[in-house]
C-alpha cells in the first residue's frame, strides 16, 4: 500500500523527469514503458533500480531512481535524463498505482544459467570441467550453442535475454568453445567473470565463484631441538574440485576459489601437510627470511614465545597522533614496542627502529588493535579522517581514551573542545516551532548547536555536540535528562510533515510550560489535554439525544468533542459497562441540511444489533444502516453505517471509497495485531475523526496499544520498531521513567475511568475462588497428563519454540482439571458421561443460588465442557439457556434469560459471550476454567457487573487444587502488570518467560 507521502514523492519525481526530458527521450520512454520493457532489479530505503530492455542495446541499462530526492541515474551514460530514466519512472508510477512494489519482468525475458560439471580423465577424477550455458525462460530451457552476440541477433531486434557485462566477458573468453570441456588453468582465468554472473551451478547444485584466492596456513612451534614449521590446508577448503581450484566454505554455502601457493602445496594440496624442522642455530634465518616469505603467501601462527629470545619484556602498545582543522579531526594510530619505541608494526612486519629487538606477540597486538578499534574506531597504520557528526563521536571517545591513560600526541583535545554551557532557545510561530541551543564559550564568543545534532549525540550516548561554527561543546545533560524524550518526539513529528503534527501540540505546550515560554493562543487552548482534562468546555450534547448522561459520561462526550475540534483522535478505554457506546453516540454531531456528517461504526458481528438498537433509541435523529449479510448495500442516505470487522477486511476498498466524518472501532482490541489484515484495513479507511472504544486496550503486549493509537493518531508513537526501542523494551526491563514517559505521551488521547471511581452507586463485586478436590481417579489422570506435558513443554522450549506454542502444550493439562472426558480417546456421549468433581461442585452451587432466587452465568472457553455440564443440569432439574458461536438468535436467548420468569442459568462460551452483552439479571458468575489473560475473564464477569445491576455480584473462579490452574492465577497478575504499565502506575511490564512456563507444572 503506497502511503500518501510516498505517492507525493513519486509524483514529484515524475514531474521532475518529465520536465527535464527532451521530447524525444520522453516519447521513447513512454513507448518502452508501454511495451513492458521495464522491470524491477532491486530497491532499498533510498533508491529503486529498474532494468530497461532497450532493443537498441545488448545489455539492459539500469536506471536508478532516488524517489525521495527526485534524483536519478542510468548506466547507459546517455542524456540526463535519458529515455531509460523516463521509461523507469513511468513504469514505477504505474506499478505503484496498481499496487505492485516493482514492475514484473516480461515473461518472454530469458536469463543465462551456467552449469559446471567436473569430469574424470584417466585414473585421476576431476581433471577437467564441462561448461554448459542455457537460456532459461520460465520453465523452458534452451542450450546456448554459439555466442551471445549471435543469440541476440536472432531476437529480431527485441531484447529477450537479461545479460550483464560479465556475460559478455565470458562470451569473449569462450570464443570458439561456447559449450564443452575446459582445462583447469583456463578455467581459473574465468573465475573473476563467473563471480559476477547471476546463476551458476556445480554438479547440479547452486554455487558461486570468487575472484579471490585461498592460501594454506602455517604454524610455528617450538621443539626440543629448535622450531618446527608446518604448512597445512586452510580449514575452510571443502574439496579440491580441479587442480588449483577449491570449493571453499562461505557461511552456509560454498564458493569456488583458486588456490595460492600451489608451488609449495601441489595443485591438489597433495603435498600437505608439509613439515620442516629448524634447529636453534637457524633461528635468525627463520625469523628474518623464512617467516616473512611465508607471510607473503599465507597466514602464519606463531605458537611459541621462544621466538626470538631478545627483549622479551617489551609489550606492544598503541600510539595515536591527532591533528585538527576546524571541526574535522585527522588521526593516525600505530602499534609499537617499547617506550620510547624500538620497533613498530608496518604492514604486519616488524620494523626495527634501533636498540633492543622485541619478541613479537601477535596475539597481544591483536588485543591492542581491537581495543584501539573499540575505543577510538582506529585501525593501526591507517590514517583516518572524521568530519561533522563522526568528529563529535571521535572527540568524545578521545577524551575518554586519554582519561584511561591512552598515549595521544599532536594537537591536544583542549584545542578543539570549546568549553560552553548550552541552553535551549525555543521559538514558536503559528503551528511551527524551532529549537536551538546556544551559550558563551570560554573565549567569549557566542556559540550554538542545532537541536537535531544535540538530540542525536544524546541518543548515541556521547558527551559532546558539534557547534554550528565549528568545534565541539559538552551536551546540556540536565535539560536532556528532563526533556530529551519530549523534544525527540517533537522533532520527529515535525519531520513527518511540513508543520508540527497535531498530535504533538500537547507535548509542545508542556515544553513551553517547562521552559517558562509563553504559549501562543492556539497551543494554550489545548491546556485541558495536558491538565488531566481539567477545564474542558461543557459538552455540546445533541438536542435530539434521548438519554440522561451521568456526570462522567458528559465529561467523556466533552473530551471527544474537544479532540474532534482539535483534529485529533482518541481511545475511550472506560471500564466495561460504563456506557462507551452511549458516549460515542452522544458525540456524533447533529445532522443539519447544511452539514451532513456520516459515521462508520465497526464492531464484532455479535453486537451489531445491539448498536442498532442503542442508536435508534438514543439518537432517533440519525438514519442508521446495517451493512451486513450477503445482499449488503451501502445506503447513501445513512448517517451512521454499522458493519463488522470481517466485512471491514473483505470490503476494505468499497468502504475506503466513501467519505466518512467519523470512524469508530468498538471492541478495538480486535486490531491489536497491527500486521493483521483487519488492522491494515482499519488504518486505510480515511476519516476526519477516529475513535477507538475498548475496555481492554492492552491485553498481552504493549504493541497492542501501539496499534490502537496508530489508528487514532498515526505517528504518535512512531514506528513499531521505534516504539519497541523507546518504550516496550525499557518498560519490560524496568527502566526508571520509561512507563511514565509512555503514559505522558498517550494521556491526552486516552480516557479511562474505572467503575469504582465513577460509579459508586454500582453494587460491589466480590471475587471468590472455589477449590475443587480431584478424585483419586481424576488425580491419576492429571498426573499422567502432567508427565507427558512436562516432556512436551521441555521439548518445545529446548527447541527454541515460542511461548505461545508452549502454552498450547499445556492445553490437555488444563482440560484434565475440568473433566477427563475432554481428553482424547474418550468414548461415549455427554449424556452418558458421569459429571466430574468440578461439574458436580458447579451444579451444587447453582442449585443453592437458584433456591435463593439468584441467576447465574457459567463461562467456559470450551463448548465441549458446556456439553458435559448440560446433562448434569438436567439431572438436577435446573432450567437453562445456552449461548455460543452456533447460537442463531442471540437476542432471543438474552431476552429469555433477562426476563424475570426466565431460567436461572445461562451457559456461555467465553469467545461468544465475552463482549457486547448486558446480562444484569444475573448476580452470580462462574468461570469454569481460568485463562491466562485476566482481561478476558474480566470481560466475562462484566456482563453482569455493569450499569443497570442492582444487586451485589459474586464472581466464582473454579480451580482444581494443587494443579496448573492454581499457578495460572499467579500468572494473571503478571498479565495485569502489562496494562498497568501503560494505563496505571506501574513502572514495569512483566513478560512471560520460559521459567514461568516450566513453573506452571509445579
Amino acid at each position: 500500500m503506497v502511503t500518501p507521502a510516498e505517492r507525493a514523492a513519486l509524483e514529484e519525481l515524475f514531474k521532475s523527469v518529465r520536465g527535464a526530458s527532451t521530447a524525444r527521450n520522453w516519447s521513447r520512454g513512454v513507448e518502452m514503458a508501454r511495451a513492458g520493457h521495464v522491470f524491477g532489479a532491486e530497491q532499498d530505503e533510498d533508491s529503486v533500480s529498474l532494468k530497461v530492455t532497450d532493443p537498441k542495446l545488448r545489455i539492459a541499462p539500469v536506471a536508478t531512481l532516488y524517489v525521495e530526492d527526485a534524483e536519478w541515474d542510468c548506466t547507459c551514460g546517455g542524456d540526463d535524463p535519458c529515455a531509460h530514466v523516463a521509461a523507469a519512472t513511468i513504469a514505477l508510477k504505474r506499478a505503484r498505482e496498481e499496487g505492485q512494489a516493482l514492475p514484473e519482468p516480461p515473461r518472454s525475458l530469458g536469463e543465462l544459467v551456467y552449469r559446471l560439471k567436473t569430469l574424470p580423465e584417466g585414473a585421476e577424477p576431476g581433471e577437467q570441467v564441462l561448461l554448459i550455458r542455457v537460456k532459461r525462460v520460465g520453465d523452458q530451457e534452451t542450450l546456448v550453442d554459439g555466442s551471445i552476440a549471435s543469440l541476440l541477433k536472432s531476437d529480431s531486434g527485441a531484447q529477450t535475454l537479461d545479460i550483464e557485462q560479465a556475460d559478455l566477458q565470458l562470451d569473449r573468453a569462450l570464443s570458439g568453445r561456447p559449450n564443452g570441456t575446459l582445462p583447469p588453468d583456463f578455467f581459473q582465468g574465468l573465475l573473476r567473470s563467473l563471480a559476477e554472473v547471476k546463476h551458476l551451478e556445480l554438479n547440479g547444485k547452486p554455487c558461486r565463484a570468487s575472484a579471490d584466492s585461498i592460501a594454506p596456513r602455517a604454524r610455528v612451534e617450538a621443539t626440543k631441538a629448535g622450531f618446527r614449521v608446518t604448512i597445512e590446508r586452510h580449514p575452510d577448503v571443502l574439496a579440491v574440485v580441479l587442480p588449483g581450484v577449491a570449493l571453499v566454505r562461505d557461511g552456509d554455502g560454498a564458493v569456488l576459489k583458486s588456490l595460492r601457493g600451489t608451488e609449495l602445496t601441489g595443485k591438489r594440496l597433495q603435498n600437505l601437510p608439509s613439515t620442516r624442522e629448524y634447529p636453534k642455530a637457524k633461528s635468525a634465518e627463520l625469523i628474518t627470511t623464512i617467516l616473512p616469505a611465508l607471510r607473503d603467501k599465507m597466514d602464519v601462527d606463531v605458537l611459541t614465545d621462544e621466538l626470538p629470545q631478545a627483549a622479551r619484556h617489551l609489550r606492544p602498545r598503541a600510539e595515536v597522533q591527532i591533528t585538527q582543522e576546524g571541526g574535522s579531526i585527522s588521526a593516525f594510530a600505530v602499534l609499537v614496542y617499547g617506550d620510547p619505541p624500538v620497533a613498530r608494526i608496518d604492514n604486519d612486519e616488524l620494523v626495527i627502529l634501533g636498540g633492543a629487538v622485541p619478541v613479537r606477540d601477535t596475539g597481544e597486538e591483536k588485543q591492542v588493535a581491537d581495543r584501539l578499534r573499540e575505543d577510538l574506531g582506529l585501525i593501526p597504520g591507517r590514517r583516518q579522517h572524521f568530519h561533522a557528526e563522526a568528529a563529535t563521536e571521535f572527540a568524545t571517545r578521545l577524551d575518554r581514551y586519554r582519561a584511561r591513560s591512552g598515549r595521544v600526541t599532536g594537537d591536544a583535545p583542549e584545542r578543539f573542545l570549546r568549553k560552553a554551557s548550552l541552553s535551549p532557545q525555543l521559538s514558536i510561530s503559528g503551528s511551527d516551532f524551532s529549537l536551538e541551543f546556544s551559550g558563551t564559550a570560554d573565549d567569549g564568543k557566542t556559540v550554538s548547536a542545532d537541536a537535531g545534532a544535540v538530540l542525536k549525540a544524546w541518543q548515541q550516548g556521547l558527551d559532546l555536540v558539534p557547534l554550528t561554527d565549528g568545534g565541539f561543546a559538552p551536551l546540556p545533560a540536565d535539560f536532556l535528562s528532563q526533556h530529551g524524550h519530549r523534544v525527540l518526539m517533537l522533532l520527529s513529528a515535525k519531520e513527518q510533515k511540513a508543520e508540527l503534527a497535531a498530535y504533538a501540540k500537547p507535548q509542545l505546550l508542556q515544553l513551553c510550560r517547562d521552559l517558562d515560554y509563553p504559549a501562543p493562543p492556539e497551543l494554550a487552548a489545548l491546556a485541558p489535554l495536558v491538565d488531566g482534562f481539567e477545564g474542558l468546555p461543557e459538552a455540546k450534547l445533541p438536542r435530539t439525544l434521548n438519554a440522561t448522561l451521568r456526570h462522567y459520561q458528559e465529561a467523556g462526550v466533552a473530551w471527544l468533542g474537544f479532540l474532534r475540534q482539535a483534529g485529533l483522535g482518541g481511545v475511550l478505554a472506560d471500564d466495561m459497562g460504563l456506557g462507551k457506546t452511549l458516549q460515542a453516540l452522544a458525540s456524533l454531531p447533529e445532522v443539519t441540511p447544511k452539514h451532513r456528517r456520516r459515521a462508520l461504526v465497526v464492531c464484532p458481528t455479535s453486537v451489531l444489533m445491539n448498536w442498532r438498537r442503542e442508536a435508534n433509541k438514543f439518537r432517533p435523529d440519525l438514519n442508521v444502516c446495517v451493512y451486513h449479510g450477503a445482499k449488503r448495500e451501502l445506503d447513501p442516505s445513512a448517517d451512521v453505517v454499522l458493519t463488522s470487522y470481517a466485512l471491514l477486511r473483505l470490503d476494505r476498498d468499497a468502504l475506503a471509497a466513501e467519505s466518512w466524518n467519523t470512524l469508530i472501532l468498538d471492541e478495538a482490541q480486535t486490531i491489536k495485531n497491527p500486521d493483521s489484515q483487519v488492522a491494515q484495513a482499519a488504518f486505510s479507511i480515511p476519516a476526519e475523526f477516529r475513535l477507538s472504544l475498548s475496555g481492554t486496550p492492552v491485553e498481552n503486549r504493549l504493541d497492542e496499544l501501539w496499534s490502537q493509537l496508530h489508528f487514532t493518531n498515526p505517528g504518535l508513537l512512531g514506528g513499531r520498531s521505534d516504539f519497541d526501542t523507546r518504550f516496550a523494551k525499557p518498560i519490560a526491563e524496568g527502566q526508571a521513567g520509561a512507563a511514565q514517559r509512555l503514559r505522558s505521551r498517550i494521556a491526552p488521547f486516552l480516557l479511562r475511568r474505572l467503575k469504582r471511581d465513577v460509579a459508586p452507586e454500582l453494587p460491589p463485586r466480590t471475587d471468590v475462588t472455589l477449590y475443587v478436590d480431584l478424585t483419586d481417579s481424576e488425580r491419576a489422570t492429571y498426573d499422567a497428563v502432567r508427565a507427558a506435558t512436562e516432556k512436551e513443554l521441555a521439548s518445545q522450549l529446548g527447541a527454541g519454540g515460542s511461548v505461545l506454542a508452549a502454552l498450547e502444550a499445556l492445553l490437555r493439562l488444563r482440560q484434565a482439571c475440568c473433566h477427563p472426558a475432554l481428553l482424547p480417546g474418550h468414548i461415549g456421549s455427554p449424556a452418558d458421561t458421569p459429571p466430574s468433581s468440578k461439574v458436580s461442585l458447579l451444579v451444587d452451587h447453582l442449585e443453592r443460588a437458584a433456591a435463593e432466587s439468584h441467576k447465574s452465568l457459567v463461562f467456559s472457553q470450551w463448548t465441549s465442557l458446556l456439553d458435559l455440564v448440560e446433562p448434569a443440569l438436567r439431572g438436577a432439574g435446573l432450567d437453562f439457556v445456552r449461548l455460543d458461536g452456533s447460537t442463531a438468535n442471540r437476542d432471543a436467548v438474552v431476552q429469555s434469560f433477562q426476563a424475570e420468569s426466565g431460567p436461572p442459568v445461562m451457559l456461555i462460551s467465553l469467545k461468544a459471550g465475552g463482549t457486547g452483552l448486558n446480562l444484569t439479571a444475573a448476580d452470580h458468575v462462574f468461570l469454569l476454567d481460568p485463562w491466562w489473560n485476566p482481561a478476558v475473564e474480566d470481560q466475562a464477569a462484566d456482563r453482569a457487573h455493569r450499569i443497570g445491576q442492582e444487586r451485589p455480584v459474586i464472581v466464582h473462579r473454579m480451580v482444581a487444587e494443587d494443579s496448573v490452574e492454581e499457578r495460572i492465577l499467579a500468572l494473571q497478575e503478571q498479565k495485569r502488570a502489562i496494562a498497568d504499565a501503560a494505563l496505571g502506575e506501574a513502572d514495569k511490564a512483566l513478560s512471560l518467560t520460559r521459567e514461568d512456563l516450566l513453573g506452571l507444572l509445579g
